[in-house]
């Protein structure tokens, strides 16, 4: 197979399937650890490289042409559902369900991230403000 069909197989089936319904995904470390995993060894038997070739990631990345990771597309489908869910009217059910939190206190030890607290982080790394996605076309183009 050549280069160019493992590529469209890779974003036909694999991305797909691995990416669905990734906006409402609360991304933990070991989850993105596992994303990343998963998508190098796709790209690794791509190659085909073994582990004990010892090669690096970015340099399989490269032979591939792999431009964006997983890991940053999932991120960008989130920026684009939160802003979506933004700009709907006020008592849509996706909206209500954003605001929505749980009553009561939380159990005792380390609160576990919400969704609302990944988001504000990934707005944080891409500099991006609250109200910033009242323009869809602006916020199209600063979260990608």
């Amino acid at each position: 197979m050549t280069l160019k069909t493992k590529t469209h197989i890779y974003h036909a089936i694999v991305k797909s399937t691995i990416t669905y319904a990734a906006e409402t995904w609360c991304l933990k470390t070991k989850t993105a650890a596992k994303l990343n995993s998963t998508e190098m060894d796709f790209w690794r038997r791509s190659a085909p490289i073994s582990r004990k070739d010892k090669i690096r990631n970015t340099i399989i990345k490269q032979k591939m042409n792999v431009t964006r990771s997983l890991l940053e597309d999932i991120k960008t489908q989130q920026l684009k559902w939160y802003g979506h869910v933004q700009r709907m009217e006020e008592g849509r059910l996706p909206k209500e369900v954003m605001k929505w939190s749980t009553p009561g206190r939380r159990k005792r030890g380390r609160p576990k991230a919400t969704w609302a607290e990944g988001i504000r982080g990934l707005m944080g790394e891409k500099g991006l403000m609250e109200e910033e996605w009242k323009d869809r076309e602006k916020w199209k183009k600063k979260i990608r």
